[in-house]
């Protein structure tokens, strides 16, 4: 049984899926760009009988609260710092982090600050190296480079239909289980007026990601967190150098390589959950 739950943090309605028994230990899936909860919807119960399951939608994104740029500081520091009030508010001490995408950059920032209530993590396709900074980011690097009219237009092909869609089925292997629900949501939540200025600051910020990859680094060399890639081996965004780039910092990991692209989820839950459940069989 799936919960669907809302809660008042700083103002904002926090919207967070909930399955599985709070006496289980407690696994965080954190969402990518541009998707929301949403794109667990068939890891959730896969989950939920060996583990506490939170599910939350960041500001902006899915089910949340949408306040506008000029209400809210769109970074990711304080996108992480809405969801760590989250936790402290549902007395999550201790915590296996599930990261995706922009989920990546959240969770990192999460560990960093409370490294001791990490007891591991899941990583699929996010990554902690430039190296694993695909084609599309390009048009984040212009941005970053020199932010003007023309490098915002640039970017905000990210945000189309067809680019998000592009997400969902560039690099599938088993077309057939591929719901066009996943990237309508997606589209429906980023068509809202005031969400395209809102990816866009969130675009610009992501270079302060880049510039703390050598602290996260840092971070899993110092701390070890047992950690399992999940990754979908044909991802046109994040690299397979980028999912390499972990064993370079960690001993306790275990790598797999998925036929499937951004979105692994959409085509590949059942052996995904069968992989943490093993992999964290110890807790």
């Amino acid at each position: 049984m799936i919960l669907y739950k809302k809660m008042m943090i700083d103002g904002l309605q926090l919207f967070f899926r909930e399955a599985g028994s709070p006496y289980h230990p407690t696994i965080v899936l954190l969402h990518g760009f541009p998707s929301s909860s949403h794109m667990f919807r068939d890891l959730i119960p896969l989950l939920a009988d060996r583990f506490h399951v939170i599910a939350p939608d960041y500001p902006g994104f899915g089910n949340s609260s949408m306040p506008s740029t000029e209400e809210f500081t769109y970074t990711f520091e304080n996108l992480s710092l809405i969801i760590e009030k989250l936790l402290n508010h549902l007395c999550m001490t201790h915590y296996i982090l599930y990261v995706h995408d922009y989920g990546g950059p959240i969770g990192f920032r999460l560990a960093i600050r409370n490294p001791h209530r990490v007891l591991g993590f899941v990583i699929q396709n996010a990554v902690a190296d430039e190296k694993g900074l695909g084609k599309p980011f390009d048009l984040f690097k212009a941005l970053w480079a020199d932010r003007n009219p023309a490098t915002e237009a640039a970017f905000s092909v990210l945000t189309t239909f067809e680019f998000t869609k592009k997400q969902y089925v560039t690099g599938v292997c088993q077309p057939y289980l591929i719901s066009s629900d996943g990237f309508s949501m997606d589209q429906f939540f980023l068509d809202r007026p005031g969400n395209s200025q809102i990816q866009l600051e969130l675009g610009y910020d992501y270079r302060t990601n880049v510039a703390s990859y050598p602290l996260w680094q840092q971070y899993l060399r110092s701390y070890q967190p047992p950690t399992l890639i999940t990754w979908g081996k044909n991802d046109f965004i994040f690299t397979l150098e980028g999912a390499h780039a972990f064993s370079k910092e960690l001993t306790c990991i275990e790598t797999h390589f998925l036929c499937g692209g951004h979105f692994v989820l959409e085509e590949q839950s059942l052996p995904i959950s069968e992989l943490i459940k093993r992999f964290f069989v110890y807790l």
